[in-house]
């Protein structure tokens, strides 16, 4: 619905809420607004939120704006949050267009600092809304395209952007996000690049460790149902197959046509596919619908998969590394694997 003429924008009033805010807490106290001496940095997704504080650690003050089990396709910035954009040293986003509000969100805080996106040098795999449809392979540019601060650099409309999924395509992630924290002033920069080379290291156990487990399983028989198509990007890089996801989008915001429904259903039992797997932050319903319907497992509360979210604190999926090993573990079980033992690098 257009916005009526002199009617404000609700980022708009937040705007406003975050500089009354900001005066209030400039009279109150030179320092408000954060604690540590380190740079403002504030980051998009619970994704990449973890790897900047993988590799930054203590060096920076870190504000995340999306919550655990919150969609990144979706999101609405608090007065606090734009308080706290708007005060930033620099922002870390995933990039790809994943974050459609996040022109408005800038504009409406007033940020000004450095732009970091994680998505730099990756090429996006295409996208396509049809379910049983695989999306293009996406290969990794091995541009040394810094993490610049211009703020249309994230703007990679057209592609899919959920690039974590490739843990290859997370390590290049964790190299731009590096990068641009380095160039920041107060970062201790032999420090960030020892953390970052032995979180890179971790990266790599991860995806060997997955790539062993899934070799073991004949490429026919590595199906895969979702709730929406959130993994391209695993899939291209241990050869799955996608057999459909529930969702008929990219985007967690869409919803399924009873035809859509009634296709998968038939693409599951037509392909053999013996389980369909929920997402931890969106509804289970719908797959426990269709799984019922296809006579298929579903895999959902505990068992669901994380994609577009991290997992709650204590939750195996509270970090990126406890999430890939939780949507690996559960995917393998599902193709009747017993995954190893876990390398030396991810026991924690």
């Amino acid at each position: 619905m257009p916005t009526r003429p002199g009617r404000p924008s609700r980022l708009m009033l937040l705007a406003v809420a975050a500089i009354s805010a900001a005066v209030l807490a400039g009279c109150a106290s030179p320092g408000a607004g954060g604690e540590g001496d380190g740079p403002r940095v504030v980051a998009t997704t619970t994704q990449v939120a973890d790897f900047t504080d993988e590799v930054a650690g203590e060096q920076v003050v870190l504000t995340r704006l999306l919550e655990p089990g919150q969609s990144a396709h979706a999101f609405d910035p608090s007065a606090a949050q734009l308080l706290a954009l708007g005060q930033a040293d620099a922002l870390v986003v995933n990039g790809g267009g994943l974050e459609s509000w996040l022109d408005d969100a800038i504009a409406a805080s007033g940020f000004d600092g450095a732009l970091i996106d994680a998505s730099t040098g990756i090429e996006l795999a295409a996208t396509d809304d049809a379910h049983g449809d695989e999306a293009d392979h996406a290969d990794e540019h091995a541009a040394d395209e810094p993490a610049g601060d211009e703020q249309d650099d994230h703007d990679h409309s057209g592609g899919n952007p959920h690039t974590w999924t490739d843990p290859v395509l997370a390590e290049r992630m964790v190299a731009n996000i590096a990068d641009g924290l380095a160039d920041l002033d107060g970062v201790d920069v032999e420090a960030l690049r020892e953390t970052e080379s032995d979180y890179a290291a971790q990266l790599e156990a991860l995806d060997a460790w997955i790539a062993e487990n899934v070799a073991t399983v004949p490429v026919e028989q590595r199906l895969l149902v979702t709730n929406h198509d959130a993994f391209t990007y695993f899939l291209s890089a241990y050869d799955v197959t996608f057999v459909g996801s529930i969702i008929p989008s990219f985007d967690d915001n869409a919803e399924p046509s009873a035809a859509e429904i009634d296709a998968l259903v038939r693409r599951i039992r037509g392909t053999g596919v013996e389980a369909v797997f929920s997402e931890a932050s969106i509804s289970p319903k719908a797959a426990e619908t269709i799984a019922a319907e296809a006579g298929v497992a579903v895999y959902s509360g505990e068992d669901a998969l994380y994609g577009d979210s991290l997992g709650q604190p204590g939750s195996e999926g509270e970090t990126y590394l406890g999430s890939q090993l939780h949507n690996a573990r559960l995917i393998l079980e599902s193709w009747g694997v017993e995954p190893s033992a876990l390398p030396e690098a991810l026991r924690g």
